[in-house]
């Protein structure tokens, strides 16, 4: 246990490149091929934090400043992902998560109910924040190590159903994404996507970042839209002009340097995922395998960088008109893309079906997270990491999968508990047979919008 405390430790920028490192030789890649796969994947998730850092140090406080301005009142922080994921790590759940996680992922293959084998350790901290909710409603930690089985064996059902969208729409052959918020907030996007499919003139309306170039030329360039949001939320945050073109600036360097550090993460991964699906093909033959890896990949995807900044001023605004609401989106807003990442794919890259659904996704993540406000609390007293106030997230501690456990083992709010519990067995039903019946993805309706 001592040893995989001092592995996590490290971050995701050292225990994924350890990991797929071990993993190369393990395929016979050979030291030299496997350690620069290790590396490649290490610089990526460097360059990535980095334009997340862009966005947390310049645009979060710019939203921050933003609520504060018109008076909006939320009083509970959204600590985000980099917030809770060493809450959960520091549960008493998260010493035997990664073993059990992949316990379940193996048993899974054996038992041929998944076809993901999943080599990112470190987002199973998704698993054990469920866990470690269960584990704080309840007071069971056999109670807490049943949610995080219940969700490592979703999750890796999710990856297989949504892997026709994570190939063909994003180009990441032989990968899966079974982690994150994009992943579990999919069945929505999915059941969204079929009923405006039936709903006459509003089905054809389509536009995305490309055709919005190819109609306003430079203007509608990724870089001048980013610019452009830039300048929106330095407006409404009342900033000085001095404050409002760097932020401009900024923006349109997400824009531009997110698919491109991505790229650094894919050219140290493809080589190990095509050794694992070769071995396994052979192993197993006429079966499709998997690796299973992080939800950061899809923000390779400039459209899924354009949906991610419109959602930053969108999110805010639905934490303002959503009744009750306490908190205040922050953390998260660095990494908003991720809640409509899969959406994306699933909508073909049509923004004006992600603007739909992904609404609809922030409105049922903000009304759970502040269902899971003192769970949430409980869970950062006991990590030492606040002495007095409260704290939210929106990964996570907006999570369905997180909240129907919770509730089903110790019932507080029967009312949400039933609609939102009631549309999401539902959409994942849905999803299930629309999976099942071979059109999760239809190519007859793309856009021509696929992966950078």
């Amino acid at each position: 246990m001592a040893v995989i405390e001092y592995i996590l430790d490290l971050g995701p920028t050292v225990m994924l490149p350890l990991v797929i490192l071990v993993l190369g030789l393990l395929l016979r890649q050979g030291i030299g091929k496997s350690l620069r796969a290790g590396i490649m994947v290490g610089v990526g998730f460097v360059g990535v934090n980095l334009v997340i850092g862009l966005l947390t140090d310049n645009l979060g406080p710019a939203a921050q400043d933003m609520a504060e301005r018109f008076d909006l009142g939320l009083s509970v922080v959204d600590i985000g992902w980099p917030g809770a994921s060493p809450m959960a790590w520091a549960s008493s759940i998260g010493t035997i998560a990664i073993p059990v996680a992949v316990l379940v992922n193996i048993a899974m293959l054996v038992l041929k109910m998944t076809r993901v084998v999943n080599v990112d350790i470190w987002n199973i901290w998704h698993m054990t924040f469920t866990g470690a909710i269960v584990h704080i409603a309840t007071g069971s930690f056999w109670l807490g190590i049943v949610g995080v089985i219940i969700h490592s064996a979703f999750v890796y059902k999710l990856g297989d159903w949504f892997a026709p969208v994570t190939q063909k729409h994003f180009g990441l052959e032989g990968i899966a994404i079974p982690h994150g918020s994009g992943t579990w907030s999919a069945p929505f996007a999915v059941v969204i996507d079929s009923i405006l499919d039936r709903i006459p003139k509003i089905k054809k309306l389509n536009f995305n970042s490309e055709k919005i170039e190819e109609r306003f030329g430079v203007v509608g360039e990724p870089v001048v839209i980013g610019a452009f949001l830039g300048l929106v939320i330095g407006f409404l945050a009342g900033y000085p002009l001095s404050d409002i073109l760097p932020l401009a600036i900024q923006m349109g360097a997400v824009m531009v340097l997110m698919p491109t550090v991505v790229k650094f993460i894919m050219e140290g991964l493809v080589p190990i995922a095509d050794a694992a699906r070769g071995i396994l093909d052979k192993r197993f033959q006429g079966k499709e395998y998997y690796i299973g890896l992080d939800p950061a990949l899809l923000l390779g995807n400039s459209q899924v960088v354009a949906a991610s900044l419109i959602f930053v001023p969108l999110t805010i605004l639905i934490a303002v008109i959503f009744p009750g609401n306490e908190i205040l989106p922050f953390g998260d807003l660095a990494t908003i893309g991720f809640f409509i990442s899969m959406a994306v794919g699933i909508h073909h890259a049509n923004l004006f079906r992600t603007l739909i659904s992904g609404t609809f996704i922030m409105v049922i993540t903000i009304w759970i997270a502040n269902m899971t406000i003192g769970f949430h609390t409980k869970l950062a007293e006991n990590a030492g990491t606040i002495d007095g106030g409260q704290v939210a997230s929106l990964d996570q501690g907006g999570s369905p999968i997180t909240f129907i456990l919770t509730e089903l083992l110790q019932p507080q709010n029967i009312i949400p508990l039933i609609i939102i519990g009631g549309l999401y067995v539902f959409s994942v039903i849905f999803t299930y047979l629309k999976f099942k019946r071979g059109k999760m993805y239809d190519e007859e309706k793309t856009t021509g919008v696929e992966s950078e």
